[in-house]
């Protein structure tokens, strides 16, 4: 027994294996739309927000720290827009069903996601009842079915959550200290799919393509990369970023991830499934940020900002602004 438990914490110190089309070089493989061009020096978001009001740096800071953000009347309507947008299109559009985890996970939850152990040290952790704040949806979200067994006939497992998120950044120490890329607690509406093996890699693609479909609505340019070997996460097989540029900043900002993680997430939760011959095998897992707040929020305010100071509201989010069209 103590050696069966020794082997166990070894193998979960093991990365997931890359697939064959992952190279050692990352590449982008797509892109849609074009950066906005201004007869006038666009501001960042760390500018914009607080000069409409609707985005407060300093008091966030009073009341929590560095690294944290406060949305504000219209921005903060804004931001809940886009988190009724993301999870109204992926339940009526793409067929998901809306879960709402709580945001607190055991370790043997985040262990069966691969989070645990690896990533142990950019995690907020509650001692007293050894309880986590999560860092995403996702491991909530491949849990749902941690020791069971499902049927053919209920794949694929379509799941979508929105959760804050909560992440230390310890190893992000002097990156972006500006505004709000890079925060400790942010929103963010996950894609988690529990399919057939056979058809995992179609799967990740459809899910790219939802995402993709997210910011092209929105009317935001972005680039898909394709990540290198030594990018991918602990638990991934092979992940695309979806990165949105970014006016104010002049950059790319990644509001998505979308990976295939195989089997290397429902071997370690126990979820299998029983064949129609009656034999089983485990299911591929997979799961996507579709999208990430509030960097989507930044290139919004920044790509649409006009010289009179006011942001235009992109079409689609009006109807969950009462109408509004603008940001004034």
């Amino acid at each position: 027994e103590e050696i069966e438990s020794r082997q166990e914490s070894l193998v979960k110190l093991l990365p997931n294996r890359i697939h064959p089309s992952v190279t050692e070089e990352e590449e982008i493989v797509a892109g849609w739309g074009e950066p906005p061009q201004f007869d006038f020096q666009p501001l960042a978001h760390w500018d914009l927000g607080p000069a409409l009001g609707i985005v407060d740096f300093e008091t966030a800071a009073r009341l929590a720290g560095s690294r944290f953000v406060l949305f504000r009347g219209a921005g903060a309507r804004l931001e809940r827009a886009l988190i009724n947008f993301f999870l109204d299109t992926a339940v009526r559009k793409y067929g998901y069903t809306e879960i709402s985890p709580p945001v607190l996970a055991n370790r043997s939850t985040l262990e069966a996601a691969g989070q645990l152990p690896h990533l142990e040290s950019e995690m907020y952790r509650i001692e007293t009842d050894e309880l986590y704040l999560i860092p995403t949806a996702e491991p909530q979200l491949v849990a749902y079915y941690r020791g069971e067994t499902l049927t053919e006939e209920e794949l694929p497992v379509k799941m979508v959550a929105y959760t804050p998120c909560f992440r230390r950044e310890a190893g992000s120490y002097g990156r972006d200290v500006r505004g709000m890329i890079r925060i400790h607690q942010f929103d963010k509406v996950e894609l988690v799919r529990l399919t057939r093996p056979d058809r995992s890699y179609q799967d990740l693609e459809e899910m790219r393509s939802e995402a993709e479909g997210l910011l092209q609505a929105l009317g935001l340019p972005y680039r898909v990369k394709r990540l290198a070997a030594w990018d991918i996460a602990f638990q991934s097989a092979k992940t695309y970023d979806l990165e949105v540029w970014a006016a104010g900043v002049g950059r790319w900002l990644e509001v998505s991830s979308i990976s295939n993680c195989e089997d290397f997430q429902t071997r370690r939760g126990k979820i299998r499934v029983r064949s129609r011959d009656g034999s089983g095998y485990y299911p591929h897992a997979l799961n996507g940020s579709a999208l990430a707040l509030p960097r989507t929020f930044i290139a919004i305010i920044e790509n649409y900002q006009q010289a009179d100071g006011s942001i235009i509201i992109p079409e689609v989010l009006r109807p969950y602004m009462a109408g509004q069209e603008r940001l004034t």
